[in-house]
């Protein structure tokens, strides 16, 4: 069923980044840093600016106090921030529970530690994923050290509920277990109840101060920054002074000039994500409505994040239909199966580019179903 038409360039789903370049403001920002002279070393754990600011967001969005100095981290990008939290975590033999499907490299950065990471899949019950508890109580073993779960979820769509975060942080608790929450996607959510904007709850709204809670984050999916690799860390700060610690001996810090573009964006891209936000609902309605109609198909809807996870009725190989559908139609998605622990069975989307290349590719996607 090869395409014969003019244009049988590959529909790209497959990426986790939206198609948006990165706003002129924050990349006028990162020139405007160089010319200062913010090309030079800066502290391990970041600009001492930077992290002020970080410590302002969480207290405005989550009413959350930090210290900036002593639990806040600055890294190069979101995934050295698992890196080396995971690292300050977990020694070669330990366990780590990892929520799935979930994006690969927190189970594949466990394994690098040479530790083993022990993936529970999150059920589908009544269209929406939720969390098996008992699975997690079977999972604990003495060599547990670390739970790891993402909200929003990438590739779910899922967030976790208040309840959810309570129980797991009790969990965690009552097991002396580090609770380490990836919120890359917290700020792209769609809620029924509150304006676009606004973010999904923290992990760290819930915590006190002693608890052994880490948030991982990224400037890259709110604000289209995914190739200036720039992510923090908020920690108990013993894990993050340990953190900033082995910061030196991976990348010693994340490059100057992108951490001063990064206070820009922080403190001007409030407009800027409400129009991305809502583009991408549209965009989610549209692929929700236009494979809700496509027989054999289960369409979770996503409550946050930016990718679809379609169950395929009968679907066994998703990695063989993954690969026959690029084959055949030039458009590029997701195998569930790389999800882990319950993605068989099930394909991701992106849905964070143009409206004419969605509806393409699901034109495509459609006909190759039936």
């Amino acid at each position: 069923m090869q395409l014969d038409r003019p244009d049988n360039r590959v529909l790209r789903l497959y990426f986790g980044e939206s198609n948006l370049p990165t706003p002129p403001f924050i990349k006028q920002a990162a020139q405007r840093a160089m010319d200062e002279g913010f090309t030079f070393y800066s502290e391990n754990a970041g600009l001492p600016s930077l992290r002020r600011m970080l410590a302002s967001y969480y207290l405005k969005m989550h009413g959350t106090l930090l210290d900036p100095q002593k639990e806040i981290v600055v890294t190069a990008s979101g995934v050295q921030a698992l890196n080396v939290a995971i690292r300050c975590v977990l020694d070669p033999g330990d366990e780590a529970i990892v929520l799935t499907p979930a994006w690969p490299n927190g189970s594949a950065i466990v394994q690098m530690c040479g530790g083993r990471a022990v993936e529970v899949a999150q059920p589908l019950s009544g269209g929406r994923y939720a969390i098996d508890f008992d699975a997690l109580e079977v999972a604990v073993t003495p060599r547990t050290r670390l739970l790891l779960y993402t909200s929003p979820s990438n590739p779910l769509g899922w967030v976790a509920t208040e309840a959810d975060q309570r129980r797991l942080l009790e969990f965690t608790r009552r097991h002396g277990l580090w609770l380490m929450a990836d919120e890359v996607y917290e700020r792209l959510s769609y809620p029924d109840d509150a304006p676009l904007g606004t973010p999904v709850p923290s992990i760290l709204r819930y915590a006190t101060r002693e608890d052994a809670v880490i948030a991982v984050q990224s400037f890259s999916k709110t604000y289209c920054m995914t190739g200036w690799r720039l992510g923090w860390i908020v920690a108990r700060q013993d894990l993050a002074r340990r953190a900033a610690e082995l910061n030196e001996f991976i990348i010693s810090h994340a490059a100057s000039f992108t951490q001063r573009a990064a206070e820009t964006a922080l403190a001007e891209g409030e407009p800027t994500i409400i129009e991305i936000l809502t583009q991408l609902k549209k965009n989610r309605d549209y692929c929700s409505e236009a494979l809700a109609k496509i027989p054999g198909l289960t369409v979770p809807q996503p409550e946050g994040a930016f990718y679809l996870f379609p169950r395929i009725e009968g679907l066994k190989d998703s990695f063989g239909f993954c690969r026959k559908l690029l084959e055949e139609t030039r458009v590029g998605i997701a195998p569930g199966v790389a999800f882990g622990a319950g993605g068989e069975g099930s394909v991701r989307l992106c849905y964070a580019s143009d409206l004419s290349i969605l509806a393409e590719a699901l034109d495509r996607f459609t006909r190759f179903l039936r």
